[in-house]
């Protein structure tokens, strides 16, 4: 679950962008009254979230940004991430890199270094791991998820080639979710490889998660 956050509001006590609206909508109906209040909703959403988006960080000080970042990363689940952005700017491979197949046409999609004049995307960065054969799937899951939470990766994205199977293992993952299934076969011309597209903020110390993702022993 995405969950994006007005800062400004959140940072002035409100949790809604209109609460005149929402009190106009109680007196028209009287059962919204005993729906649960706006910060009880806003703490569900904190809860069920794998990646929170804390917008309008524009519009705060970085003294008080900060404070803000702090209260609401202690209300998130271990591996939620938190990414801070302004005007709702934020790469669709961060917000919705799960459905996103970017493994499938990286030549076709220009590195988000590329698209930071344009876009100023130039927080968040992304690249390719590609190693073999993976024999031991469960410890290649345990060493992608340690991984994930050591470098603060906000998603990861791709497959794995597992030995004995004539399917593709696909792995996503965001935050501390990871999830895996195998989807199509392998095609005849197709070389079997294990292919992850890891994407976070700008400083991933590159070196150090291919080295952890392709480590032999997988």
């Amino acid at each position: 679950m995405l969950t994006v956050i007005d800062g400004a509001a959140v940072a002035a006590g409100r949790f809604a962008d209109d609460p005149e609206a929402v009190a106009r909508q109680r007196v028209v109906d009287p059962a919204i009254s005993h729906d649960n209040p706006l910060e009880e909703v806003f703490a569900d959403q904190l809860a069920c979230a794998d990646l929170v988006i804390l917008n309008k960080t524009d519009l705060l000080g970085p003294a008080r940004l900060s404070v803000l970042c702090s209260e609401i990363e202690a209300r998130l689940r271990p591996g939620v991430k938190l990414v801070t952005a302004r005007d709702g700017r934020v790469p669709p491979e961060v917000a919705l890199g799960l459905a996103a197949a970017a493994e499938d046409d990286l030549a076709a999609r220009p590195s988000l270094h590329d698209l930071e004049a344009e876009h100023d995307h130039d927080d968040f960065e992304s690249f390719v791991v590609t190693s073999g054969v993976v024999h031991d799937g469960e410890a290649f899951l345990a060493r992608l998820r340690a991984t994930i939470d050591l470098h603060d990766v906000l998603r990861v994205k791709g497959f794995v080639d597992r030995p004995g199977r004539d399917r593709r293992q696909v792995v996503q993952a965001v935050g501390g979710r990871l999830q895996h299934h195998f989807d199509r076969p392998w095609h005849v011309a197709e070389k079997r490889e294990t292919r992850l597209v890891v994407i976070g903020k700008k400083g991933l110390d590159r070196a150090a998660i291919r080295s952890a993702l392709e480590a032999p022993g997988g």
